[in-house]
C-alpha cells in the first residue's frame, strides 16, 4: 500500500482490519478462505450492525490481500458489497455555528474550528497545513495531499486570516500551523475532537454533530449563499459532482425567490 501510495490513514486502518480477521479465527488471514471471510462478514460485522463503511473497508483490505499480496485470483461477484445508505448529513445553521466557534476560550482552538469550517477543510486536511500554506496575497489555502493524495486550493477568509494572524503571533508554530504542546509535533486527531465536541457541548448544540459537520455546513452555507455548485466542488475537492449534489437536498434555498428562464425581464 506504501508503494501505491495510499494514505497512512488508510494503511493503518487496513492493517487493522485483517488483525481482527486473524484473531477471529486465530490464524494468518492468507489462510482465511473466501467463504470463511463472507461468514466472518456476517457473523461480527453485519449483526453487529456495524456501518457499510466499515465492511467496505474489510472488504477492501481482504482484497488488496488476495490481488496485490498473494497474486490470487478474486472473483468480483463472490463477495457483494453492501449498498451505503442514503443519510443526509446535519446542517447547523449560521447562528449555530458561529456559537460553536465562539465558544473555546483558547485561541488556538478557535482558530482550528474557524479554519475547518470557513474553507470546508476535513479533519486531517486542517492538521496537515502548514504556516506558508496560507496563502494572504491570493487570500487561499493550499490543501496537500488531501483525500486521494490531491492537492488543491481553498478559499481564505478575511475574517480567518486575522484570527490567524493573531493565533500566530501567540503561538509561533514551527513546522505545523496547528502543533501540539511539543514545538514542531502536530496537533492529534483525538484532541481536536475533543475541542470540537467541548465546543458543541458548550454552545448547548442539540444536534448529533461531529468535526466533519463543519466542512458540510461550510459547503451547505455557500450553496444558500448562491454559490455554484460545480466551484463548491472544487472547493471541497469531490472527484464527482454527484458527492456534492448532496448539499442540494439540505439547503434552504428558496424555490419561490426562483425566476423561470422562459421569463423575459
Amino acid at each position: 500500500m506504501q508503494n501505491r501510495n495510499y494514505s497512512e490513514r488508510t494503511i493503518k486502518t487496513y492493517t487493522e482490519c485483517l488483525s481482527l480477521l486473524a484473531r477471529f479465527y486465530n490464524k494468518s488471514p492468507e489462510f482465511v478462505s473466501i467463504d470463511e471471510f463472507k461468514h466472518f462478514l456476517n457473523e461480527y460485522i453485519v449483526k453487529r450492525g456495524l456501518s457499510v463503511s466499515t465492511v467496505n473497508q474489510h472488504i477492501g483490505s481482504y482484497r488488496i490481500l488476495q490481488i496485490d499480496v498473494l497474486k490470487r485470483h478474486w472473483e468480483p461477484l463472490a463477495i457483494k458489497r453492501p449498498r451505503r445508505e442514503k443519510q443526509l448529513p446535519v446542517i447547523l445553521s449560521k447562528e449555530e455555528v458561529f456559537r460553536l466557534l465562539e465558544s473555546p476560550t483558547n485561541i488556538k482552538h478557535r482558530a482550528i474550528l474557524a479554519t475547518a469550517y470557513s474553507s470546508g477543510l476535513r479533519l486531517g486536511e486542517v492538521l496537515n497545513l502548514k504556516p506558508s500554506d496560507i496563502d494572504s496575497t491570493r487570500m487561499q489555502i493550499r490543501v496537500q495531499s488531501g483525500k486521494g493524495k490531491k492537492d488543491r486550493y481553498t478559499v481564505l477568509s478575511k475574517d480567518l486570516l486575522e484570527l490567524l494572524r493573531r493565533y500566530f503571533m501567540l503561538f509561533r508554530p514551527k513546522q505545523w500551523l496547528f502543533e501540539g504542546r511539543q514545538p514542531g509535533n502536530k496537533y492529534s486527531e483525538s484532541s481536536l475532537r475533543n475541542v470540537f465536541n467541548r465546543a458543541a457541548k458548550n454552545s448547548k448544540i442539540k444536534k448529533k454533530v461531529c468535526f466533519h459537520t463543519l466542512r458540510h455546513c461550510f459547503a451547505t452555507h455557500l450553496l444558500e449563499q448562491g454559490a455554484n455548485l460545480r466551484i463548491i466542488q472544487q472547493l471541497l475537492g469531490h472527484n464527482s459532482l454527484k458527492t456534492t449534489s448532496v448539499y442540494l437536498h439540505v439547503s434552504t434555498i428558496d424555490i419561490l425567490n426562483v425566476t423561470s428562464p422562459f421569463d423575459r425581464e
